[in-house]
Protein backbone atom coordinates (compact mmCIF):
# COMPACT_ATOMS: atom_id res chain seq x y z
CA UNK A 1 0.00 0.00 0.00
CA UNK A 2 2.48 2.39 0.79
CA UNK A 3 4.90 1.47 -2.49
CA UNK A 4 1.52 2.51 -4.13
CA UNK A 5 1.01 5.85 -2.73
CA UNK A 6 4.23 6.30 -3.43
CA UNK A 7 4.23 5.52 -7.11
CA UNK A 8 0.65 7.70 -6.82
CA UNK A 9 2.67 10.73 -5.49
CA UNK A 10 5.45 10.32 -8.04
CA UNK A 11 3.28 9.83 -10.94
CA UNK A 12 0.73 13.13 -9.77
CA UNK A 13 4.29 14.99 -9.48
CA UNK A 14 5.56 14.35 -13.07
CA UNK A 15 1.94 15.20 -14.19
CA UNK A 16 2.23 18.59 -12.27
CA UNK A 17 5.82 18.94 -13.86
CA UNK A 18 4.49 18.41 -17.06
CA UNK A 19 1.34 20.71 -17.11
CA UNK A 20 3.85 23.00 -16.07
CA UNK A 21 6.02 22.54 -18.90
CA UNK A 22 3.05 22.84 -21.13
CA UNK A 23 2.44 26.21 -19.98
CA UNK A 24 5.60 27.62 -19.68
CA UNK A 25 6.20 30.47 -22.06
CA UNK A 26 9.15 30.37 -24.45
CA UNK A 27 11.66 33.17 -23.51
CA UNK A 28 12.68 35.15 -26.56
CA UNK A 29 15.24 38.07 -26.04
CA UNK A 30 15.07 41.31 -28.15
CA UNK A 31 18.28 43.71 -27.89
CA UNK A 32 17.43 47.40 -28.97
CA UNK A 33 19.21 50.82 -28.80
CA UNK A 34 15.55 52.48 -28.32
CA UNK A 35 15.98 54.72 -25.53
CA UNK A 36 13.89 57.62 -24.29
CA UNK A 37 9.87 57.64 -24.90
CA UNK A 38 11.17 55.33 -28.13
CA UNK A 39 12.16 52.35 -25.91
CA UNK A 40 8.72 53.23 -23.93
CA UNK A 41 6.95 52.38 -27.11
CA UNK A 42 8.98 49.74 -27.99
CA UNK A 43 8.40 48.21 -24.21
CA UNK A 44 4.50 48.81 -24.54
CA UNK A 45 4.75 46.63 -28.47
CA UNK A 46 6.28 43.54 -26.20
CA UNK A 47 3.49 44.16 -23.13
CA UNK A 48 0.59 43.85 -26.28
CA UNK A 49 2.55 40.82 -27.68
CA UNK A 50 2.71 38.95 -24.39
CA UNK A 51 -0.55 39.65 -23.25
CA UNK A 52 -1.88 38.53 -26.95
CA UNK A 53 -0.61 35.14 -26.60
CA UNK A 54 0.96 32.50 -23.73
CA UNK A 55 3.56 30.55 -25.94
CA UNK A 56 6.46 32.96 -25.95
CA UNK A 57 7.38 36.01 -23.44
CA UNK A 58 9.16 38.57 -25.19
CA UNK A 59 11.87 40.55 -23.28
CA UNK A 60 13.00 44.10 -24.65
CA UNK A 61 16.38 44.63 -23.72
CA UNK A 62 17.85 48.85 -23.76
CA UNK A 63 21.92 48.07 -24.87
CA UNK A 64 22.74 52.08 -25.22
CA UNK A 65 22.86 53.68 -28.93
CA UNK A 66 23.01 51.87 -32.24
CA UNK A 67 26.48 51.64 -32.17
CA UNK A 68 26.45 49.96 -28.90
CA UNK A 69 24.00 48.22 -29.45
CA UNK A 70 26.00 46.25 -32.94
CA UNK A 71 28.93 46.06 -30.47
CA UNK A 72 27.50 44.04 -27.96
CA UNK A 73 25.74 41.93 -30.26
CA UNK A 74 29.05 41.25 -32.10
CA UNK A 75 30.63 40.25 -28.96
CA UNK A 76 27.73 37.99 -27.68
CA UNK A 77 27.03 36.07 -31.14
CA UNK A 78 31.09 35.61 -30.55
CA UNK A 79 30.39 33.81 -26.93
CA UNK A 80 27.38 32.35 -28.13
CA UNK A 81 25.51 34.57 -26.28
CA UNK A 82 23.73 36.63 -28.55
CA UNK A 83 19.85 37.30 -28.28
CA UNK A 84 17.31 35.76 -30.47
CA UNK A 85 16.79 39.25 -32.02
CA UNK A 86 18.79 42.07 -32.59
CA UNK A 87 18.30 46.14 -33.55
CA UNK A 88 20.62 46.72 -36.06
CA UNK A 89 21.00 50.58 -37.98
CA UNK A 90 21.17 51.05 -41.72
CA UNK A 91 25.34 51.37 -41.65
CA UNK A 92 25.60 48.45 -39.84
CA UNK A 93 23.46 45.97 -41.74
CA UNK A 94 26.26 44.90 -44.01
CA UNK A 95 28.85 43.87 -41.14
CA UNK A 96 25.77 41.55 -39.76
CA UNK A 97 24.78 40.61 -42.89
CA UNK A 98 28.13 39.33 -43.87
CA UNK A 99 28.71 37.48 -40.60
CA UNK A 100 28.94 33.52 -41.74
CA UNK A 101 26.16 31.96 -40.26
CA UNK A 102 24.86 35.00 -37.59
CA UNK A 103 21.67 35.49 -39.21
CA UNK A 104 18.35 33.92 -39.80
CA UNK A 105 16.90 35.31 -43.10
CA UNK A 106 13.48 36.93 -42.08
CA UNK A 107 11.97 35.59 -45.38
CA UNK A 108 12.68 32.08 -44.65
CA UNK A 109 12.25 32.56 -40.61
CA UNK A 110 8.56 33.40 -41.48
CA UNK A 111 8.05 30.92 -44.14
CA UNK A 112 9.49 28.27 -41.96
CA UNK A 113 7.59 29.00 -38.87
CA UNK A 114 4.60 29.52 -40.39
CA UNK A 115 4.33 32.97 -41.34
CA UNK A 116 3.52 33.39 -44.78
CA UNK A 117 5.84 36.42 -46.15
CA UNK A 118 5.31 38.45 -48.84
CA UNK A 119 7.61 41.15 -50.21
CA UNK A 120 5.05 43.00 -51.83
CA UNK A 121 3.46 43.86 -48.89
CA UNK A 122 5.56 46.07 -47.02
CA UNK A 123 5.92 49.35 -48.84
CA UNK A 124 7.96 50.31 -51.72
CA UNK A 125 11.02 52.30 -50.39
CA UNK A 126 10.82 49.57 -47.37
CA UNK A 127 10.78 46.55 -49.19
CA UNK A 128 14.33 45.91 -50.51
CA UNK A 129 16.97 47.76 -48.13
CA UNK A 130 17.40 45.04 -46.12
CA UNK A 131 16.46 42.34 -48.80
CA UNK A 132 19.29 40.10 -51.34
CA UNK A 133 19.12 40.68 -54.76
CA UNK A 134 16.63 38.28 -55.02
CA UNK A 135 14.24 40.88 -52.67
CA UNK A 136 13.71 38.44 -50.07
CA UNK A 137 14.07 39.90 -46.76
CA UNK A 138 17.17 39.13 -44.77
CA UNK A 139 16.12 41.85 -41.41
CA UNK A 140 12.84 42.64 -40.56
CA UNK A 141 12.67 47.02 -41.49
CA UNK A 142 11.69 48.65 -37.74
CA UNK A 143 12.12 52.27 -37.47
CA UNK A 144 12.13 53.11 -40.92
CA UNK A 145 12.43 56.96 -41.65
CA UNK A 146 13.56 58.82 -45.16
CA UNK A 147 15.21 62.46 -45.40
CA UNK A 148 12.18 65.24 -45.74
CA UNK A 149 12.23 69.18 -46.07
CA UNK A 150 10.64 71.02 -43.19
CA UNK A 151 10.12 74.65 -43.87
CA UNK A 152 8.70 77.73 -41.64
CA UNK A 153 5.83 78.46 -42.85
CA UNK A 154 5.65 82.34 -41.45
CA UNK A 155 9.29 82.46 -43.12
CA UNK A 156 7.79 81.11 -46.67
CA UNK A 157 5.37 83.44 -46.66
CA UNK A 158 7.09 87.05 -45.62
CA UNK A 159 9.54 86.10 -48.04
CA UNK A 160 6.80 85.62 -50.55
CA UNK A 161 7.53 82.07 -52.14
CA UNK A 162 6.85 78.58 -51.98
CA UNK A 163 8.87 75.42 -51.03
CA UNK A 164 11.34 74.37 -53.62
CA UNK A 165 10.63 71.07 -55.37
CA UNK A 166 13.92 71.24 -57.24
CA UNK A 167 17.47 72.38 -56.40
CA UNK A 168 17.29 74.57 -59.29
CA UNK A 169 13.93 76.23 -57.13
CA UNK A 170 15.87 76.75 -54.01
CA UNK A 171 18.68 78.91 -55.97
CA UNK A 172 15.81 81.08 -57.12
CA UNK A 173 14.20 81.38 -53.52
CA UNK A 174 17.15 81.43 -51.57
CA UNK A 175 18.11 85.12 -52.01
CA UNK A 176 14.31 85.79 -51.28
CA UNK A 177 14.80 84.06 -47.78
CA UNK A 178 18.05 85.67 -46.92
CA UNK A 179 16.12 89.67 -48.16
CA UNK A 180 13.50 88.30 -45.69
CA UNK A 181 16.15 87.50 -42.85
CA UNK A 182 16.32 83.95 -42.78
CA UNK A 183 19.32 81.35 -43.59
CA UNK A 184 17.75 79.60 -46.48
CA UNK A 185 18.51 76.33 -45.63
CA UNK A 186 20.03 73.36 -42.76
CA UNK A 187 20.47 70.14 -43.12
CA UNK A 188 21.34 67.47 -40.44
CA UNK A 189 23.66 64.09 -41.01
CA UNK A 190 25.40 65.44 -44.50
CA UNK A 191 25.95 61.33 -45.23
CA UNK A 192 22.47 60.32 -45.05
CA UNK A 193 21.01 63.20 -46.95
CA UNK A 194 23.13 64.84 -48.96
CA UNK A 195 25.11 61.49 -49.85
CA UNK A 196 23.16 58.92 -49.92
CA UNK A 197 19.78 59.64 -50.59
CA UNK A 198 21.89 62.34 -53.21
CA UNK A 199 21.94 58.70 -54.98
CA UNK A 200 19.20 57.00 -54.48
CA UNK A 201 16.75 60.37 -55.63
CA UNK A 202 18.79 61.12 -58.52
CA UNK A 203 19.22 56.72 -59.51
CA UNK A 204 22.85 57.07 -59.24
CA UNK A 205 24.93 54.39 -58.82
CA UNK A 206 26.93 54.52 -55.19
CA UNK A 207 29.14 51.38 -55.01
CA UNK A 208 30.06 48.11 -57.04
CA UNK A 209 28.69 45.20 -57.03
CA UNK A 210 25.07 46.44 -57.30
CA UNK A 211 25.80 48.95 -54.49
CA UNK A 212 27.24 45.47 -52.78
CA UNK A 213 23.84 43.63 -52.87
CA UNK A 214 25.39 41.18 -55.35
CA UNK A 215 28.68 40.56 -53.85
CA UNK A 216 30.93 42.26 -51.33
CA UNK A 217 31.39 45.79 -52.64
CA UNK A 218 35.18 47.24 -53.07
CA UNK A 219 35.19 50.85 -54.91
CA UNK A 220 32.90 53.22 -53.60
CA UNK A 221 31.13 55.97 -56.40
CA UNK A 222 31.08 59.14 -54.74
CA UNK A 223 33.31 61.35 -56.41
CA UNK A 224 31.49 61.59 -59.56
CA UNK A 225 30.52 65.02 -61.06
CA UNK A 226 26.89 65.24 -59.98
CA UNK A 227 28.38 65.14 -56.29
CA UNK A 228 30.81 67.35 -56.89
CA UNK A 229 28.36 70.00 -58.36
CA UNK A 230 26.34 69.76 -55.83
CA UNK A 231 28.33 69.94 -52.81
CA UNK A 232 30.72 72.96 -54.90
CA UNK A 233 26.70 74.77 -55.07
CA UNK A 234 26.31 73.72 -51.26
CA UNK A 235 29.25 75.63 -50.60
CA UNK A 236 28.64 78.66 -52.90
CA UNK A 237 25.48 78.52 -51.51
CA UNK A 238 26.74 78.73 -47.82
CA UNK A 239 29.20 81.41 -48.47
CA UNK A 240 26.26 83.11 -49.70
CA UNK A 241 24.35 82.71 -47.16
CA UNK A 242 21.64 80.68 -48.28
CA UNK A 243 22.71 77.32 -46.20
CA UNK A 244 23.56 77.00 -42.97
CA UNK A 245 26.78 74.51 -41.80
CA UNK A 246 26.59 73.90 -38.39
CA UNK A 247 29.03 70.81 -37.89
CA UNK A 248 28.28 67.33 -37.85
CA UNK A 249 26.16 66.52 -35.01
CA UNK A 250 21.91 66.13 -36.06
CA UNK A 251 20.55 69.08 -33.01
CA UNK A 252 23.36 71.08 -34.20
CA UNK A 253 21.83 71.58 -37.74
CA UNK A 254 17.90 71.54 -36.21
CA UNK A 255 18.41 73.86 -33.52
CA UNK A 256 18.66 76.77 -36.10
CA UNK A 257 15.61 75.94 -37.89
CA UNK A 258 13.94 75.42 -34.18
CA UNK A 259 15.18 78.41 -33.42
CA UNK A 260 13.85 80.38 -36.66
CA UNK A 261 17.01 81.32 -37.80
CA UNK A 262 16.94 79.05 -40.48
CA UNK A 263 13.65 78.89 -42.79
CA UNK A 264 13.97 75.20 -44.26
CA UNK A 265 15.74 71.94 -42.58
CA UNK A 266 16.42 68.30 -44.21
CA UNK A 267 16.18 65.87 -41.38
CA UNK A 268 14.34 63.05 -40.81
CA UNK A 269 10.21 62.36 -41.40
CA UNK A 270 11.08 60.62 -38.08
CA UNK A 271 11.51 63.65 -36.55
CA UNK A 272 8.21 64.43 -37.29
CA UNK A 273 6.77 64.04 -33.42
CA UNK A 274 9.67 65.82 -31.85
CA UNK A 275 9.31 68.52 -33.94
CA UNK A 276 5.43 69.04 -33.14
CA UNK A 277 6.71 69.71 -30.16
CA UNK A 278 10.03 71.91 -29.96
CA UNK A 279 8.95 73.96 -32.71
CA UNK A 280 6.84 77.42 -31.53
CA UNK A 281 5.73 78.00 -35.31
CA UNK A 282 3.51 76.46 -37.90
CA UNK A 283 5.92 74.45 -39.95
CA UNK A 284 4.90 72.22 -43.28
CA UNK A 285 7.05 69.35 -44.54
CA UNK A 286 7.26 68.14 -48.68
CA UNK A 287 9.48 66.05 -50.24
CA UNK A 288 13.46 65.88 -50.40
CA UNK A 289 14.29 68.55 -53.47
CA UNK A 290 16.47 67.05 -56.43
CA UNK A 291 18.15 68.25 -59.20
CA UNK A 292 16.36 68.57 -62.34
CA UNK A 293 18.82 68.77 -64.69
CA UNK A 294 20.17 65.76 -63.34
CA UNK A 295 16.89 63.79 -63.68
CA UNK A 296 15.03 65.33 -66.09
CA UNK A 297 11.90 65.43 -64.68
CA UNK A 298 11.69 61.52 -63.08
CA UNK A 299 11.14 62.56 -59.18
CA UNK A 300 12.66 58.63 -57.72
CA UNK A 301 11.86 57.85 -54.28
CA UNK A 302 14.65 58.12 -51.68
CA UNK A 303 16.67 55.59 -48.81
CA UNK A 304 15.60 54.70 -46.06
CA UNK A 305 17.15 55.23 -42.59
CA UNK A 306 16.60 54.35 -39.58
CA UNK A 307 17.16 49.97 -38.63
CA UNK A 308 16.23 46.81 -38.80
CA UNK A 309 15.31 43.41 -36.75
CA UNK A 310 17.94 40.69 -37.32
CA UNK A 311 17.31 37.08 -36.13
CA UNK A 312 20.10 35.41 -34.70
CA UNK A 313 20.81 31.64 -36.37
CA UNK A 314 21.42 28.93 -33.94
CA UNK A 315 18.45 28.83 -31.63
CA UNK A 316 15.95 26.68 -30.97
CA UNK A 317 12.58 26.03 -32.98
CA UNK A 318 10.79 27.10 -30.55
CA UNK A 319 12.39 30.14 -29.91
CA UNK A 320 12.37 30.44 -33.72
CA UNK A 321 8.48 30.06 -33.49
CA UNK A 322 8.50 32.71 -30.94
CA UNK A 323 10.50 35.31 -33.23
CA UNK A 324 8.12 34.36 -36.28
CA UNK A 325 5.49 35.45 -34.28
CA UNK A 326 6.59 38.42 -32.75
CA UNK A 327 7.29 39.83 -36.34
CA UNK A 328 3.74 38.45 -37.20
CA UNK A 329 2.67 40.63 -34.41
CA UNK A 330 4.83 44.11 -35.18
CA UNK A 331 3.62 43.96 -38.93
CA UNK A 332 0.13 43.67 -37.90
CA UNK A 333 -1.97 47.10 -39.11
CA UNK A 334 -2.98 47.87 -35.66
CA UNK A 335 0.89 47.75 -34.42
CA UNK A 336 2.37 49.91 -37.11
CA UNK A 337 -0.35 52.43 -37.33
CA UNK A 338 0.41 52.63 -33.12
CA UNK A 339 3.88 52.39 -34.24
CA UNK A 340 3.85 55.49 -36.65
CA UNK A 341 1.84 57.56 -34.68
CA UNK A 342 3.59 57.34 -31.30
CA UNK A 343 6.52 57.65 -33.14
CA UNK A 344 6.90 59.29 -36.44
CA UNK A 345 8.63 56.55 -37.93
CA UNK A 346 6.60 55.72 -41.07
CA UNK A 347 4.61 52.17 -41.17
CA UNK A 348 6.78 49.63 -42.92
CA UNK A 349 3.60 48.07 -44.80
CA UNK A 350 0.61 48.66 -47.31
CA UNK A 351 -2.13 47.64 -45.28
CA UNK A 352 -0.62 49.84 -41.95
CA UNK A 353 -0.65 52.35 -44.40
CA UNK A 354 -4.24 52.17 -45.88
CA UNK A 355 -5.21 51.80 -42.20
CA UNK A 356 -3.75 54.98 -41.50
CA UNK A 357 -5.26 57.03 -44.48
CA UNK A 358 -8.50 55.16 -43.59
CA UNK A 359 -8.45 56.15 -39.84
CA UNK A 360 -8.55 59.79 -40.98
CA UNK A 361 -5.23 60.19 -39.27
CA UNK A 362 -3.34 62.76 -42.27
CA UNK A 363 -6.93 64.73 -42.60
CA UNK A 364 -5.66 66.33 -38.87
CA UNK A 365 -1.79 65.98 -40.02
CA UNK A 366 -1.26 65.89 -43.50
CA UNK A 367 2.24 66.58 -42.63
CA UNK A 368 2.85 63.01 -41.61
CA UNK A 369 2.29 61.29 -44.63
CA UNK A 370 4.64 63.19 -46.70
CA UNK A 371 7.64 60.53 -46.15
CA UNK A 372 5.26 57.82 -46.89
CA UNK A 373 4.51 59.56 -50.21
CA UNK A 374 7.88 59.49 -51.05
CA UNK A 375 8.63 55.87 -50.21
CA UNK A 376 6.68 55.33 -52.73
CA UNK A 377 7.56 57.31 -55.62
CA UNK A 378 9.40 55.91 -58.81
CA UNK A 379 11.60 53.35 -57.87
CA UNK A 380 14.60 52.36 -60.69
CA UNK A 381 17.59 50.92 -60.72
CA UNK A 382 19.97 52.79 -58.01
CA UNK A 383 17.30 53.40 -55.27
CA UNK A 384 16.62 50.41 -54.02
CA UNK A 385 19.17 50.14 -51.13
CA UNK A 386 23.16 49.69 -50.61
CA UNK A 387 25.07 47.29 -48.54
CA UNK A 388 28.22 48.54 -47.55
CA UNK A 389 31.13 47.00 -45.07
CA UNK A 390 32.19 49.21 -42.44
CA UNK A 391 30.22 51.93 -43.59
CA UNK A 392 30.02 53.65 -39.89
CA UNK A 393 33.61 54.33 -40.27
CA UNK A 394 33.21 55.30 -44.22
CA UNK A 395 30.59 57.86 -42.99
CA UNK A 396 33.37 59.06 -40.37
CA UNK A 397 36.07 60.00 -43.50
CA UNK A 398 32.70 61.81 -45.23
CA UNK A 399 32.03 63.84 -42.24
CA UNK A 400 35.62 64.58 -41.47
CA UNK A 401 36.25 65.78 -45.24
CA UNK A 402 32.84 67.78 -45.32
CA UNK A 403 33.94 69.71 -42.51
CA UNK A 404 36.90 70.55 -44.27
CA UNK A 405 34.60 71.54 -46.99
CA UNK A 406 32.10 74.16 -45.30
CA UNK A 407 34.87 75.18 -43.10
CA UNK A 408 36.59 76.72 -46.79
CA UNK A 409 40.22 74.58 -45.74
CA UNK A 410 39.88 71.92 -49.00
CA UNK A 411 38.51 72.17 -52.36
CA UNK A 412 35.66 70.36 -53.25
CA UNK A 413 37.97 67.86 -55.65
CA UNK A 414 40.34 67.46 -52.70
CA UNK A 415 37.89 66.33 -50.47
CA UNK A 416 35.87 63.94 -53.11
CA UNK A 417 39.75 62.46 -53.96
CA UNK A 418 39.94 61.69 -49.95
CA UNK A 419 36.68 60.24 -49.84
CA UNK A 420 37.13 57.84 -52.38
CA UNK A 421 40.64 56.62 -51.37
CA UNK A 422 39.61 56.39 -47.99
CA UNK A 423 35.87 54.41 -48.44
CA UNK A 424 38.17 52.32 -50.98
CA UNK A 425 40.88 50.89 -48.20
CA UNK A 426 38.04 50.76 -45.75
CA UNK A 427 36.05 48.41 -48.18
CA UNK A 428 38.99 46.10 -49.34
CA UNK A 429 39.69 45.64 -45.18
CA UNK A 430 35.96 44.28 -44.56
CA UNK A 431 36.39 42.66 -48.23
CA UNK A 432 39.47 40.51 -46.38
CA UNK A 433 37.75 39.94 -43.19
CA UNK A 434 34.79 38.11 -45.25
CA UNK A 435 36.35 36.16 -47.47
Amino acid sequence: MKATKTLLAAAAGLAMLGAGAAHAATEITFWHAMGGGLGETVNAIAKDFNASQSEYKLTPIYKGGYEETMTAGIAAFRANEAPNIIQIFDAGAATIINAKGAVYPVAKLLNENGVPFHAEDYIAGVRYFYADSKGDMIGMPFNSSTPVLYYNKDALAKAGVEPPKTWEEFETIAPKLKAAGYIALSQSHTPWIFSENFHSRHNLQMANENNGFDGVATEIKYNNEHMRMHFSKAREWQQAGYFGYYGTKWGDNQKPFIDQEVAMWLGSSGSFGGLKSAAKFDFGTTNLPYWNSITKGEDYTTFIGGAALFAFSGKDKAQNEGVAQFFKFLTKPETQFFWHKETGYVPITNAAYTLAKESGYYKDEPDAEVGIQQLNLKSAEWNKGYRLGYYVQIREVMNREYDQIFAGTKSVEDAFAAIEDGSNKLLARFAKTVQ
